[in-house]
């Protein structure tokens, strides 16, 4: 499988966040009640994270859904 720079970009970006904050990926999957499975399959661009999942990553990380898309290199929110 091959993946976008998109793609590439937000596994890139959720690496570095969860990383940041010294944790696993089933640290992280306990956090947001995900299966690890899940967290694995996004970090691989096996599967694509649906809305629910990307406010859930955005909200925890206190970044914009935006900058998880890679769409902006900057994290802040525009409230």
């Amino acid at each position: 499988m091959v993946l976008s720079c998109q793609e590439v970009m937000d596994i890139f970006r959720l690496k570095k966040l969860r990383k940041k904050r010294h944790l696993s990926q089933i640290n992280l999957a306990m956090e947001l009640n995900m299966s690890q499975n899940s967290i694995s399959q996004y970090k691989n661009g096996v599967r694509e994270a649906d809305n629910q999942t990307l406010t859930a990553l955005a909200d925890y990380f206190n970044v914009s859904i935006d900058y998880l898309l890679g769409r902006t290199d900057n994290p802040e929110i525009n409230r």
